[in-house]
Formats: structure tokens, C-alpha cells, sequence
């Protein structure tokens, strides 16, 4: 069992600062990288046809049973995958009804995203780039933690398979979701 709470994040983390990483990603198109879905069908994120699609990502999820690895709490933004993923649950309703559809996404294998998109009643898919095309591809950052690569937590706003907003660094993670819906609902409300 684990010594901490898995579904809140602990006072006195680090917290991460914009070292500019995503300040290429506005006006960038998606590119057509097909990726495996906890519902078992690979997703084109490029030819999703909602009028928003929402893509948020984050570094990896921990397990009820298991510790966060040594050394994971002093990583700045590291912690929190749990509450940024429900953070979303909960905002999903109100999501939709502004048009967007989401995605989670981290490059854990969709095996172990399956098992927690279950346990947290996900009502939306969590893609894996375990093969980091679609990271590669658009220069997602990234952090290493022993052999694992792992994307930073960032959140990616898109219009007609076009990044227009782009939210990095996210802290705490929880508070995404709505700085995501606030965002569009004053866009939606201007059109």
C-alpha cells in the first residue's frame, strides 16, 4: 500500500517554471501520428472533428498499491497526474458542451493507462505515446527518470487540427482543467 495520498499532491513541492520549452507550439499543425487509445482503436488527433480538441498531458500516473518512484516528489511538476486526471473527469461534462472533446496523453504504455483510466472512470480516452512519435514530432518537453522518457505537464488547445493555445507549465496540476474550460468559454462565447 502506499504511504501517500495518490489522488492529492503533497505541500512544498517544487514548482515548475516556463523554461520556454512550448513557445513554439501556437499555430503548429497536429501531424498525422496515429496513437493507441485505452478503448483499444488508435486515434489521429489531426482529424478529430470536434470544433476544440483538448489534449492534456502529463508525466505519468502511480498505482494504489505501489510508491511514487525515489526522488519523484523533488522533480518540479512531476506530481499530480492523479488529481490533473480527474480534474478532468469532473470537467468533462462541461467540456463537451463547449464543443471540445479531450485526450489525455503521457508516454506510459496503454496497457497501465488502461488500468487507471478505469479506476478513475475516465469518460474519455487516454492515448499512449510510448514510441514518443507525436512528442517527437511536435518537440513536446520532456524530462528522463532513469530509463523512462516522460512528457511535462502541459495542456494543448486545438482548432481545426491547429495548436491556438497552449497551457505550460501547469501547476497545480488539478487547476488545469479549468483554466482550459475558462479559456474556451470566452472563446466560445465570442463567436
Amino acid at each position: 500500500m502506499r504511504q501517500d495520498d495518490l489522488y492529492s499532491i503533497p505541500p512544498g513541492l517544487p514548482v515548475p517554471v516556463d523554461d520556454g520549452a512550448c513557445d513554439h507550439l501556437p499555430g503548429q499543425r497536429l501531424p498525422p501520428v496515429a496513437l493507441r487509445s485505452t478503448r483499444g482503436r488508435s486515434v489521429r488527433l489531426d482529424l478529430v472533428p470536434a470544433p476544440w480538441t483538448v489534449i492534456y498531458c502529463y508525466p505519468r500516473t502511480g498505482v494504489p498499491d505501489r510508491d511514487s518512484p525515489p526522488g519523484w516528489d523533488a522533480i518540479p511538476g512531476a506530481r499530480g497526474c492523479t488529481p490533473q486526471n480527474c480534474a478532468f473527469r469532473d470537467h468533462y461534462g462541461q467540456l463537451q458542451a463547449l464543443g471540445a472533446e479531450v485526450f489525455g496523453l503521457s508516454t506510459q504504455t496503454t496497457d497501465y493507462q488502461q488500468e487507471m483510466a478505469e479506476r478513475l472512470h475516465l469518460p474519455f480516452e487516454v492515448l499512449s505515446d510510448a514510441d514518443l512519435e507525436l512528442t517527437n514530432a511536435l518537440r513536446l518537453p520532456t524530462f528522463t527518470y532513469g530509463d523512462w522518457t516522460l512528457l511535462r505537464r502541459l495542456s494543448l488547445v486545438v482548432r481545426e487540427a491547429t495548436i491556438v493555445k497552449v497551457f505550460y507549465p501547469v501547476f497545480p496540476p488539478a487547476a488545469d482543467s479549468g483554466w482550459v474550460e475558462a479559456w474556451l468559454a470566452e472563446r466560445v462565447q465570442v463567436q
